[in-house]
């Protein structure tokens, strides 16, 4: 066998150059990966091919066959048809019981519910979209701080509006996951590999790994990566000569929309992509001469555009009213454990809950659940390919921020070793300071998909090109990746009954209390252990305005004024703090008459109309507690206890009269 060599013009030097051994797909990861070094379309001449320049190593051979974008085969869409299938597989039991939240984390479904109708009511009453007091009042929320996903909340009013955000939360998590491994299957596919199976794995992977699975359970945001395949392949694209503007812009818009979505999956995608970028300009410095500049020039472009249209979010974001600096110190600690990387996930066939919940912080941060299959081939791909550079880096990153995900102390088995992980040198950096240790594991996931395509791509190439291995290679390829990923398939999300929304609520008998006014306050005030009166003023369309909130909110200690650490609910008030601390189960304190006017001033503060209490654990307690503090008993009416407290917040001289009626 021969392969005519090209200068490096593009014409045939006539030479023969006999391979040392078998040129496939993905032996030059170097021309797929980066797929700057030209493209053989189908039927094109084998003279008009460009070439890729190779080490003393290497073979000269003409880069890989491209599929067309446009156009899509049967077997495109059975492949995109499947990601489909296992996206409602996964998410069925949503869609079955619609009055059922997700088992695991049903506060981060209420909080994203309300952020549905926060982008509805953007688009239909042109609300400020990066900060709202319909939560939290009267301090209010910091959009932009909190994960308003906007570039999908808006685009999916029509259905909020139609059928609720209940139902829009459904569409999302769906939706986010069948489109996530639709980009995956096309980018592959056309730009990395040429062969559909092989594309069809890593893409089935990328979008299914045990990580993703958790991640569904209650954060449709970060599994919301559809954009990713197509920065990545934009990035690359940068190094093409003459594109500078044209590559700049196309990439730039992907950047502005995924910071709409989610800030940390983009910060982690381009610190992945970074490294790779410039190890590999690096490698290529003498055989690649001036795609460094190319590359450059377009970056320009895209780091000028990007920065100018995401600067006033991004000044709202980290200066503006209710900002934060960093998260708290608990859970910048939140690492991977090293013992999770060889376990299986809660969600995986393979998965033991109890196992798992040992070796992870909550159902929905299992993020390094691989497993010892997954492993082994994932060391085996890289001995495999290890004469390609970029198959390299990639297992080098993977590694990197496999050590980045165990956090500052190195778990074993739930057990602290006392040793420090390289997040230690990092978890106070700024901007670092606000991202989760233990999802740098989660990044992870692409690599590997990748690094699978191209395995089953050079399998498939062997297939192909040595019909005397034909059986063998198919029975190891397939050995291979069963015992790998028939374990971390995933099983359905757990979900368990969803408490109504009262019929206070639906019948709109609120808004005879609410008004601009006037708030309503929950008993007890949502924060994560009871999310419900997110939902409440979701299904009104963000109408109804309440106080407290589940949401990252900055800590405002008074005895700490300097400390603006993120917290999870508003800063402590001493009737939200009785409340919640009653229905944890605590003893009731002994009503006295400072504690009367304490009630009465947070009622003040929050400028409470009404304030509504549901049956739910420990309410008789609550009920009666909160009725010797402001001194009189509620009505039942549309399925909650209410007090009308107009009265008292708003006459000056109503807490005497309140401590005289005690």
């Amino acid at each position: 066998m021969t392969i005519t060599g090209f200068d490096s013009t593009g014409q045939s030097t006539g030479e023969n150059v006999l391979p040392s051994r078998q040129v496939t797909a993905a032996d030059d990861l170097d021309a797929e990966l980066i797929a700057l070094e030209g493209e053989v379309r189908a039927g094109a001449p084998a003279a008009a091919a460009p070439t890729v320049e190779r080490t003393e190593e290497q073979e000269i051979r003409p880069a890989p066959r491209r599929l067309p974008w446009r156009v899509l085969s049967w077997r495109d869409v059975c492949a995109i048809g499947s990601f489909l299938a296992v996206a409602l597989f996964v998410t069925a039991p949503l869609w079955l019981n619609l009055d059922h939240e997700l088992r695991d984390d049903p506060q981060d479904q209420a909080f994203f519910e309300w952020m549905l109708a926060h982008g509805a009511r953007v688009l239909t009453d042109g609300v400020y979209p990066f900060f709202s007091d319909r939560l939290n009042y009267p301090d209010g929320v910091n959009m932009m701080a909190n994960t308003s996903v906007l570039a999908v909340s808006v685009p999916l009013t029509p259905i909020t509006l139609l059928f609720g955000p209940h139902v829009s939360f459904n569409v999302f998590l769906t939706g986010a996951l069948a489109l996530t491994g639709t980009s995956w299957y096309l980018v592959l596919s056309r730009r990395f590999v040429s062969s559909r199976l092989a594309a069809w794995v890593g893409a089935l992977f990328c979008t299914f790994a045990p990580s993703m699975v958790s991640h569904a359970g209650g954060h449709p945001n970060i599994v919301s990566q559809f954009l990713v395949p197509l920065i990545i392949w934009r990035t690359l694209e940068l190094r093409a000569p003459r594109r500078a503007t044209r590559n700049g812009l196309i990439l730039a818009g992907l950047l502005i929309w995924q910071a709409f979505i989610n800030l940390e999956i983009l910060f982690m995608t381009a610190v992945g992509v970074g490294i790779f970028c410039v190890v590999m300009a690096i490698l290529r410095r003498r055989t690649h001469r001036g795609e460094v500049l190319t590359f450059l020039r377009g970056l320009g472009v895209t780091a000028a555009v990007t920065l100018a249209a995401l600067a006033y979010p991004l000044s709202v974001q980290f200066f503006g009213p209710q900002s934060y600096h960093g998260l708290a110190e608990f859970v910048r600690h939140f690492g991977a454990d090293l013992a999770s990387f060889t376990a299986y996930a809660s969600r995986s066939v393979a998965g033991n809950e109890a196992v798992a919940a040992g070796l992870s912080q909550n159902p929905a941060e299992e993020n390094a659940f691989f497993g010892w299959g997954l492993i082994v081939l994932f060391v085996g791909l890289l001995v495999w390919m290890r004469r390609t550079p970029a198959v390299l880096i990639l297992g080098g990153v993977a590694v990197l921020f496999a050590a980045m995900s165990l956090g500052p102390r190195v778990y074993v088995n739930g057990v602290n070793t006392g040793i420090p992980g390289l997040w230690s040198l990092l978890h106070s950096v700024p901007i670092l300071n606000s991202a989760v240790p233990t999802r740098w594991a989660m990044a992870i996931a692409p690599m590997v998909g990748i690094l699978l395509a191209l395995g089953v791509q050079r399998a498939v190439d062997m297939v192909r090109t040595q019909p005397q291995s034909r059986g063998p290679v198919r029975v190891a390829m397939i050995t291979a990746v069963a015992m790998a990923l028939v374990p971390l398939a995933p099983t359905p999300l757990q979900t368990t009954p969803m408490d109504p929304v009262p019929e206070f609520v639906t019948t709109g008998a609120w808004k005879q209390y609410v008004d601009d006014n006037h708030t309503l306050v929950a008993l007890p005030l949502p924060d994560s252990s009871y999310p419900d009166p997110l939902r409440w003023t979701a299904y009104t369309g963000h109408d109804m305005r309440i106080a407290g909130a589940y949401a990252l909110l900055p800590n405002q200690d008074p005895r700490n004024p300097d400390d603006r650490t993120a917290i999870f609910s508003p800063p402590w008030r001493p009737t939200s703090g009785l409340m919640a601390s009653i229905r944890q189960g605590n003893p009731i304190p002994e009503i006295t008459d400072t504690r009367r006017e304490m009630t009465l001033a947070d009622l003040r503060f929050w400028k409470a109309g009404v304030v509504v209490l549901t049956p739910q654990a420990r309410d008789i307690e609550m009920l009666r507690t909160f009725s010797e503090l402001i001194g009189f008993r509620p009505t039942w009416t549309g399925g909650v206890w209410m007090w009308d407290v107009r009265a008292l917040v708003d006459n000056p001289d109503a807490m005497v009269t309140a401590i005289g009626m005690k």
